[in-house]
């Protein structure tokens, strides 16, 4: 006899509910396969309707699930499906919703989406170099912070208790070293560190989420660093580059366009410097002459290659030459990143370590002379 499934409470049901719509997280792959099947079925002939419906039944993801079901409803109702997709901009953001809104106004839906997909993949491309670049350096840096932790607040106590007993007068590294220990391995001093540090991190989050004044300060100290200002650079110009290729290539008016590449940017001078330029563009400057205003920002390079495009009428393909040679550039650099890096993080340890041998030796060979 078949087992009946057990039936939800309406709680239960409101509950899964609303897990599946504030706590689920879409992952950005999942968009990837919803618009690139969306376009592979429309491509053969199903209606959009049709399209989404089976779509539906095939994503795995509940909240993407959820949404498609009501962009279906949407389109049902007669809505075209970039007003739909506008109405979830955290599953599809804007710049995504108007390049299929420039498509279906030209009767043209199923290259927009190709157009989409293509925007997509590269984004999530130069975002995986990025992330794949960071994970060493977390690794090695946690791995330090936990070997750290372990030698002040188990292995030195030990061994401070036998300096505390020396007569002779002990050295200022050790002096330095006995009351780091001291201080780590108490649990209270201990607790108040390490919920200070929690407040500093939250307040700097909090500090940089809602003050643009603060925000402009450390976003434009951030591109003066030395290695990382450049790489940082380099991503915002392949953003930059990227995205408003692909937006003009999709018929979207230059100045609508510029404004959308605004938001993709990371850095809020970026933001603010296209931001900008949307609106000088709309007095009949050229975008080439606006960039060239922000020469940090934008080097010659970009602005020439923009204004040869603007005079050719290809602005799309140089645009697509700079995005592939940023998006290049990232790349390598993220390669080499780990080499960069290593040597800053081996001197480090190697102070450390250096620093902690001789607060710990120099009372012993002080002792054996005494002897």
């Amino acid at each position: 006899m078949k087992k009946k499934e057990k039936q939800l409470s309406p709680l239960e049901q409101k509950l899964n509910n609303w897990v599946a719509k504030y706590l689920t997280r879409i992952p950005f792959i999942q968009k990837i396969f919803f618009v690139d099947h969306l376009r592979t079925m429309i491509h053969a002939g199903l209606s959009l309707t049709e399209s989404l419906d089976t779509l539906s039944k095939e994503i795995e993801n509940k909240k993407l699930k959820a949404i498609i079901a009501e962009i279906k409803q949407g389109v049902e109702k007669g809505q075209q499906l970039s007003e739909v997709l506008a109405e979830h901009p955290k599953a599809f953001p804007p710049i995504y919703v108007k390049m299929i809104a420039a498509g279906e106004t030209g009767g043209k839906l199923e290259e927009s989406l190709e157009q989409v997909v293509t925007q997509m993949k590269k984004s999530q491309e130069l975002t995986s170099s990025i992330r794949g670049a960071m994970i060493y350096p977390a690794i090695i840096l946690v791995a330090m912070g936990g070997i750290g932790i372990m030698m002040v607040t188990v292995v030195l106590p030990k061994l401070m208790e036998l300096f505390k007993e020396f007569d002779a007068e002990l050295p200022l590294a050790t002096k330095v070293l006995i009351a780091i220990t001291n201080f780590m391995s108490d649990v209270t001093y201990l607790t108040i560190t390490i919920i200070l540090l929690i407040g500093i991190i939250a307040g700097y989050i909090f500090t940089l989420k809602k003050s643009p004044v603060f925000r402009h300060a450390v976003h434009n100290f951030n591109l003066h660093l030395p290695i990382v200002g450049q790489v940082m650079k380099k991503i915002n110009l392949a953003r930059f580059s990227m995205t408003l290729s692909s937006l003009l290539k999709s018929t979207i008016p230059i100045v609508d366009a510029t404004d959308i590449t605004a938001d993709t940017c990371g850095n809020v001078l970026y933001q603010e410097a296209l931001h900008k330029a949307a609106e000088k563009i709309k007095t009949g400057t050229s975008l080439s002459e606006i960039l060239a205003e922000h020469y940090k920002l934008f080097p010659p390079m970009v602005t020439e290659m923009v204004m040869v495009g603007e005079r050719s009428g290809e602005i799309e393909q140089m645009l697509t030459e700079l995005s592939n040679f940023y998006s290049n550039e990232v790349d390598k650099t993220m390669k080499n990143f780990t080499q960069v890096i290593e040597p800053v993080i081996i001197l480090v340890l190697g102070l450390a370590v250096a620093g902690m041998a001789i607060a710990v030796i120099m009372p012993m060979y002080t002792l054996v002379q005494n002897f």
